[in-house]
């Protein structure tokens, strides 16, 4: 992750991120993007926001125990908990890296892969033009983004929440991981950075969610909404609890059945 948001990414959120999140929204996505990187065959594998580690476990998993991993995060304390997933045998690397600025030689990697990371890089061109710089000639850039709100009631509810509860300094949190649907947008930015051959699919999943409590707090204490609530004195598990409420609504007591979609993309170098 790539930004001042980014950089709020501290104390507990990364551990609600992770446990409450993680099984729900990344988990399944994480695994559908492994299955692809492995299809690439790839040798030397750059992982871009890897965040907690959620999908650097998905692709250790789907590739070769040869395929050397270097995973990267803007954010230490994500991963730190990444690092703790993993053991120290399994050829995974972690380091500290800002994706407009990669600490890599040119023609390094054979695929680079981004699980819902491109979203907060400040400049999309820029980041993609570090990437094909560090991608070997035949290489392939590989990530997922999350089609638009109303394709995701999760979001919706949560960014809903922030406009009832502040409602006169609504946070803008939700407006970025999910702000970078248009694929003709993302192409252009591709393209612009080096890119050549750009194809995408979108992938829908109904995921079942068997604790909306569990799963509302993660929406509001895993992300930097949680630092607007506690400057305007308000109750994060009050605002939890009416996402969990806006869930049941639409969608009837636990375990429901949650629609989620996002976008997957893949560029040759």
């Amino acid at each position: 992750m790539t930004n001042q948001a980014s950089a709020q990414f501290v104390g507990d959120i990364p551990q609600f991120y992770d446990r409450c999140l993680g099984p729900v929204i990344f988990q399944d996505y994480a695994s559908d993007l492994a299955r692809r990187a492995a299809a690439f065959h790839p040798a030397d594998v750059l992982e871009i926001a890897s965040g907690t580690g959620i999908s650097t476990v998905a692709l250790r998993s789907a590739l070769p125990s040869s395929t050397r991993i270097v995973a990267t995060d803007l954010n230490l304390p994500m991963l730190e908990i990444a690092r703790s997933k993993l053991p120290s045998n399994a050829n995974v690397v972690f380091q500290q890296a800002d994706a407009l600025a990669l600490p890599f030689a040119n023609n390094t990697f054979d695929l680079i892969a981004v699980q819902f990371g491109v979203m907060f890089f400040p400049d999309k061109t820029a980041a993609f033009r570090e990437a094909r710089r560090v991608l070997k000639q035949d290489g392939a850039l590989l990530f997922n983004v999350w089609s638009a709100m109303r394709a995701n009631p999760f979001a919706e509810a949560a960014f809903a929440a922030g406009q009832r509860f502040l409602p006169d300094n609504p946070p803008k949190f939700y407006l970025t991981p999910f702000g970078y649907a248009d694929v003709e947008r993302a192409c252009a930015n591709l393209t612009a950075g080096g890119f050549g051959t750009v194809t995408h699919e979108i992938v829908r999943l109904n995921k079942l969610v068997p604790d909306l409590t569990l799963f509302a707090r993660g929406l509001v204490l895993g992300n930097p909404l949680i630092a607007d609530l506690h400057a305007a004195n308000i109750d994060p598990d009050r605002v939890a609890a009416w996402i969990a409420s806006e869930l049941r609504s639409r969608f009837g007591d636990e375990p429901i059945s949650m629609p989620l979609e996002a976008i997957v993309l893949s560029a040759r170098a």
